[in-house]
């Protein structure tokens, strides 16, 4: 099955091996469109996951801040998350 995720009509991200982790549907950075992000200096924390980085989704002009993040060096129960990225703040994400 294939994942999509959307914002504004413009496709940010699709993929066929996301992993889904708490609800939430983590694309590989590879099927990711770098083009529509800038990057963000937030952070949080996740007992088990580790540290999250966030990126702004940034659409014909209009901005989304911090509406992507990712794991740049998770937990070890975490593991299966690196290198990929998830999304929510308004962001669609459906199957295709």
């Amino acid at each position: 099955m294939t994942i999509r995720a959307t914002w504004n009509g413009t496709v940010l991200a699709e993929s066929d091996t996301t992993v889904v982790v708490e609800g939430n549907h983590y694309f590989p950075a590879d099927d990711v469109r770098d083009e529509f992000f800038e990057p963000s200096d937030t952070t949080t924390g996740c007992p088990w996951k580790g540290t999250a980085s966030y990126r702004t989704v940034v659409v014909d002009g209009n901005r989304n801040v911090d509406a992507a993040w990712y794991y740049p060096e998770p937990k070890d129960a975490a593991a299966e998350i690196r290198d990929r990225v998830a999304f929510w703040k308004g962001v669609t994400v459906e199957a295709i």
